[in-house]
């Protein structure tokens, strides 16, 4: 990764998140320790974005969700008011063939003043069937006729394939997709967007391989899902190549260790609540 484009890891919560496990979270997010050289964004569901923007640390951005056809960023004025309730200045943009009206929805982000996580991807069988160059500078052409300032975009390659599947991508597929799309970038834009945009990787990102992936050429971060969810979140959030110290480590593992222990007990007595009011004692 080219020391000009900072590391940038995005959790996206899904729909199914629980308010106690948003608080939790970006408490632990909030204790760290985080990686200052590293970018942290978090994908929250709408209902969640009070307790998040109240627990999580105010270096961390907040996205909001949503594919390409979203509301939000149909309309300016309504995002400029999220923008200003809400206090997040990302939005996080998936669904991508699906969409109909691309140009008018990122055009509209981008002047209600949003910064665009935008994934690019490739289904099981684009891969299969040897695709992945075809769809993803297809994509990639769709999205460039939208950008007017593309120090504002983040891209995602989202290998769906590898998403939630039981395959894990290895890093020579990711590298490989990875460089497509800065060499797409700097046939058709130029060195500086090339150089200067951060390409991140979505699909089997895991404590025990995020170190590795952080290594790669031209990879600038991740996007997580189903991970973003748990303690072990901290591990792919510092996994860039200058957060490897022994002592930031250490206290990574016990930040972790500490935070899981609190939850467990969280849940037991929550759980020893719910049972004392469903069979109260009673006394003859």
């Amino acid at each position: 990764m080219a020391s000009a484009r900072r590391f940038v890891v995005v959790g996206n919560w899904d729909a199914s998140v629980r308010d106690n496990d948003v608080e939790r979270l970006a408490n632990t997010l909030r204790t760290g320790p985080l990686n200052p050289n590293t970018e942290v964004v978090i994908g929250c569901p709408t209902w969640s974005y009070n307790i998040a923007k109240q627990h999580l640390p105010r270096e961390v951005g907040i996205a909001t969700q949503g594919s390409y056809k979203t509301e939000i960023v149909l309309n300016k004025r309504t995002s400029l008011e999220m923008t200003s309730n809400y206090g997040h200045d990302w939005v996080l943009l998936n669904d991508f063939e699906s969409n109909d009206n691309l140009d008018e929805n990122v055009r509209r982000a981008l002047e209600a003043d949003l910064k665009i996580i935008a994934c690019v991807c490739e289904t099981t069988d684009d891969r299969k069937n040897g695709r992945t160059r075809e769809v993803l500078f297809r994509q990639l052409e769709s999205l460039a006729s939208a950008i007017s300032d593309w120090s504002r975009v983040v891209v995602a390659f989202e290998a769906l394939w590898a998403s939630n599947t039981g395959v894990i991508a290895t890093n020579q597929q990711v590298q490989e997709a990875l460089a497509l799309v800065r060499d797409w970038l700097r046939n058709n834009l130029g060195d500086n967007v090339a150089d200067t945009t951060r390409i991140i990787y979505s699909g089997s990102v895991f404590p025990y391989n995020c170190h590795a992936l952080a290594k790669l050429k031209d990879l600038d971060g991740f996007l997580v899902g189903s991970d973003a969810l748990n303690f072990d979140f901290l591990q792919i959030v510092n996994a860039s190549r200058s957060s490897h110290t022994a002592l930031l480590m250490k206290q990574q593992q016990l930040k972790v260790t500490s935070h899981l222990i609190q939850g467990l007990r969280e849940e037991y007595f929550h759980h020893k609540s719910l049972q004392r009011k469903r069979f109260p004692k009673r006394y003859i």
